[in-house]
């Protein structure tokens, strides 16, 4: 017989109503907060329905075994290393898997800020599964703001699980825009950062990584808002600003050190880009 709710060492905490409304009300935690939060471990016979949804986002993310979901009429495999993001109102039931039952860290969140949140981390009804990059630092992350709301549900307890989810969501979104180990994205950035004391031409890293120039260039925009060579120029100045700031190299120096053989240029384009000379940035006081 199926059960919803009552697992070996499981933890459970639900924010009182009255209490949700009052944090709902004050600034922080009406962009977000945390309603529910919860571990199921090796949680057998797990099964949840909601045919008309539910106020709150929620978010579970599988630490071990499998489970699945149907999320608006569309049934989709839940397993370890995957969130589950179901959107408010969305119809849904979920639950474990029968061979291997699914270990799972969850949490129901409200606020202004989680469409914006839920559409960057790139879930919908449609597609509610996503990948999770770092599962220890996700648990992690779960586990502190169950530790929180188990101890007490003041606004400072509040405040600090809206804290830790936030860090959460938007963990998922830098994941979800920065390359996974391996693929072409990352051993385009390896190579510009192993490479700053010269120009590489798009093609040339393009062929290199085993993809078309337009698609380099599109992975690189969404990654970090620019191009390719806006990049490889940000990555290049960085060096440059920590050459000026821990060392006594002349500009000259450290302009053929980040790639240009003309210091006057070099300076040229370092105060375009920081709107001061190399020499007026290191003689400026920092910290």
């Amino acid at each position: 017989m199926p059960i919803q709710e009552g697992f070996l060492n499981q933890r459970l905490t639900v924010v009182p109503r009255r209490v949700l409304a009052e944090a709902q009300a004050r600034p922080v935690t009406r962009r977000l907060v945390v309603t529910d939060c919860g571990h199921y471990p090796d949680a057998a016979d797990h099964l949840m329905s909601r045919p008309n949804g539910t106020e709150e986002t929620i978010l579970i993310v599988c630490a071990a075994g499998s489970g699945w979901a149907d999320v608006g009429g569309a049934q989709h495999r839940v397993g370890p290393g995957a969130a589950l993001v179901i959107p408010r109102r969305a119809p849904h039931s979920y639950g474990a898997s029968s061979d291997a039952p699914w270990t799972i860290w969850w949490c129901h969140l409200r606020g202004g800020d989680l469409p914006e949140l839920v559409e960057e981390i790139g879930a919908s009804a449609s597609r509610p599964v996503v990948p999770v990059r770092r599962p220890d630092r996700a648990i992690a992350l779960l586990d502190e703001i169950v530790t929180l709301l188990e101890r007490d549900h003041s606004p400072a307890s509040l405040m600090g699980a809206a804290g830790a989810a936030w860090k959460l969501l938007t963990q998922f979104i830098v994941d979800r825009a920065m390359p996974a180990p391996g693929d072409p994205l990352q051993r385009a950035m390896t190579y510009l950062a192993e490479r700053l004391d010269g120009n590489v031409r798009v093609a040339d890293l393009a062929a290199l990584v085993g993809v078309s120039p337009s698609h380099l260039s599109a992975l690189f925009r969404r990654a970090t808002g620019g191009g390719v060579l806006a990049h490889h120029t940000a990555l290049r100045m960085a060096h440059a600003r920590n050459l000026l700031d821990t060392t006594d190299a002349t500009v000259a120096s450290i302009a053929r050190e980040v790639g240009y053989h003309d210091p006057f240029y070099f300076s040229r384009h370092f105060k375009r880009l920081h709107e001061t000379s190399p020499t007026e940035y290191r003689n400026r006081a920092k910290g």
